[in-house]
């Protein structure tokens, strides 16, 4: 059994660089680089924590086409459990157009297909029980599912002893807090980006935006501050920042925050104190970035702990 159950959305990435702008209407613009890889923030997560050497299993949707093949056939081949992944005949998988700017930033066209179909009756109760952490990724982008779906599966498995653990997207609808305040006193850990943090909560500083998520009430909060680093706050201790490693370039942001919490979970998951989990985060999302592509840049986990090592955070 998996030891991390990944729970949320996956897609289809066409990765085009760079683009500053697109072209006009019947023109054409070269690339450098056009890539097809696995997205979307389950998808990413699993990926990153089979690199880790964690055994890690991945509940989500696709469709019966092309791109539901490509996600299925490169998730296996990366190491990542696929035996509870859905395919659903009547909708396309999910994808999205990423193109990526010559400093890195990303901007993106995306398609919800069979994420938006994928809801709670879709995953195996078993699967997530006999886990040892529970990670629901791309809230906000899973209709069927966001709120009382998650809910559902939340307290189905927390009698369980399973750590549960969710990451937002971002809320094109604009329900953010109206949408998953109900799913918050559920979780162990809450680990959304600051730009996601400070809508729901309505704050800006990460010290104000954990105290509302902790009295809504969320256990532990560990906010991503892309190039500053991340804000753990956890609710029996002190809360702390440790800022980002220094890179030498970066080449594309595309599943940072993804790759991130793919090392706060092993770091978890190995019992490592708090301070080594986000050290390990941001060492991940260093190398994630590094790379183009979700999953690219991320090494073995003696490579990035060898890394920590040599390495002074900036």
């Amino acid at each position: 059994m998996a030891e991390i159950v990944c729970v949320g959305i996956l897609c289809a990435d066409a990765l085009a660089k760079p683009v500053s702008a697109l072209p006009e209407k019947g023109r054409l613009q070269l690339l450098d680089e056009l890539q097809l890889q696995v997205g979307g923030c389950a998808a990413n997560t699993a990926i990153g924590l089979a690199k880790l050497g964690v055994d890690a299993a991945i509940i989500g949707k696709t469709g019966h086409d092309g791109f539901g093949e490509f996600i299925r056939s490169s998730l296996k081949l990366q190491g990542v459990d696929i035996n509870q992944l859905r395919v659903d005949h009547s909708a396309q998988t999910s994808a999205s157009v990423v193109t990526i700017s010559n400093d890195g930033e990303r901007s993106i066209l995306h398609c919800l297909g069979a994420n938006a179909e994928f809801g709670f009756d879709d995953i195996c109760l078993e699967t997530v029980r006999n886990a040892k952490i529970l990670f629901i990724a791309g809230t906000f982008l899973m209709p069927e599912f966001d709120g009382d779906g998650m809910i559902k599966l939340l307290k189905a498995v927390k009698n369980n002893g399973v750590l549960c653990c969710l990451d937002t997207a971002w809320d094109s609808t604009g329900q953010w807090m109206n949408k998953i305040g109900g799913v918050l006193p559920y979780l162990d850990w809450f680990m959304p980006s600051l730009e996601e943090a400070r809508e729901l909560a309505g704050k800006d500083s990460p010290s104000e935006i954990a105290e509302v998520f902790m009295k809504k009430g969320v256990k532990n909060v560990v906010i991503k501050l892309g190039a500053d680093g991340c804000y753990v706050c956890p609710r029996n201790g002190m809360c702390f920042t440790v800022p980002a490693y220094k890179v030498s370039r970066v080449v594309d942001t595309s599943g940072a925050g993804d790759a991130f919490c793919a090392g706060f979970l092993a770091g978890l998951l190995n019992k490592w104190d708090l301070k080594q989990c986000a050290e390990l985060a941001n060492a991940v999302a260093a190398h994630c970035v590094m790379s183009i592509g979700t999953t690219t840049g991320i090494k073995s986990m003696s490579s990035i702990i060898q890394f920590v090592a040599e390495n002074k955070p900036a």
